[in-house]
C-alpha cells in the first residue's frame, strides 16, 4: 500500500489504492455526461458510468455528478481535475 499526504494534514493522508469520491458540476445534459464520464474512465479502467449519482438543480438548468473512482496516486486524481478544467462545460469540480 501506498501512503502518500495532500498537504501535512493527517485528515487529508490517502492509502493507494483507495476509493475516491469527486463532484463535477456544470450544464444539464447529456453532452455534459458523457464528457465526465469519458475523463474518469480514461483514468479509472474500471470506472462505470452507472454508478454516477446525479443532483439536478431546483430549476433543471444545472446538475452535479457524484463520481467514484478507484484511485491509484495523487497524481492520477491531479491529472482527472486537469482534463476535467479543460471543458468549458465544467463549472467546478470538488
Amino acid at each position: 500500500m501506498n501512503n502518500e499526504h495532500f498537504g501535512t494534514d493527517p485528515r487529508l493522508q490517502l492509502d493507494f489504492p483507495c476509493d475516491f469520491p469527486i463532484k463535477v458540476a456544470g450544464p444539464a445534459g447529456d453532452e455534459f455526461v458523457d464528457f465526465v464520464s469519458t475523463v474518469a474512465a480514461r483514468h479509472d479502467p474500471a470506472f462505470k458510468a452507472e454508478a454516477i449519482g446525479f443532483h439536478q438543480s431546483s430549476r433543471g438548468k444545472y446538475q452535479s455528478l457524484t463520481l467514484g473512482i478507484r484511485a491509484t496516486s495523487k497524481e492520477q486524481i491531479d491529472a482527472i481535475y486537469q482534463d476535467l478544467k479543460t471543458s468549458e462545460l465544467v463549472l467546478w469540480a470538488l
